[in-house]
């Protein structure tokens, strides 16, 4: 179960739906998670209230269309598996919300099955080992 936060500037209600979708969808192609395993956090920035840092690194020129994609979830996917799912959310990214695959910012976070509590104060993924 991966949790997703997105996070984009100048980015209204539809555009964030739109991304929520691709990384949904991409998750769903290149790892297997199913359509109902469907837990992400959409935040817009204006620009005023709220800002997002971004620069050129690596050979990369980001603008103000950047989006950052941060995901949470159980460790042990080969890197093959991870690179497929960055360019399958690029390119869904840019499909559903026009954003151009420079600006998609992805970064995985893996942890373990003692990591989680997907409600009433139970390790649910630890019970499953049982």
């Amino acid at each position: 179960m991966p949790l997703v936060r997105i996070d984009a500037m100048h980015c209204d209600t539809a555009r964030l739906e739109a991304l929520g979708r691709a990384v949904h969808e991409a998750l769903g192609e290149t790892m297997g998670f199913p359509e109902e395993d469907h837990f992400q956090i959409l935040t817009g920035h204006d620009g005023r209230q709220g800002l997002l840092r971004h620069g050129t690194y690596l050979g990369v020129r980001r603008d103000d269309g950047i989006v950052y994609v941060a995901i949470t979830l159980r460790a042990g996917r080969p890197d093959a598996q991870k690179q497929a799912l960055y360019r399958r959310i690029s390119e869904l990214a840019e499909e559903y919300a026009g954003t151009e695959p420079r600006n998609m910012f992805i970064v995985l976070t893996e942890n373990r099955n003692g990591d989680w509590s997907l409600g009433n104060g139970e390790a649910q993924y630890l019970r499953e080992r049982r």
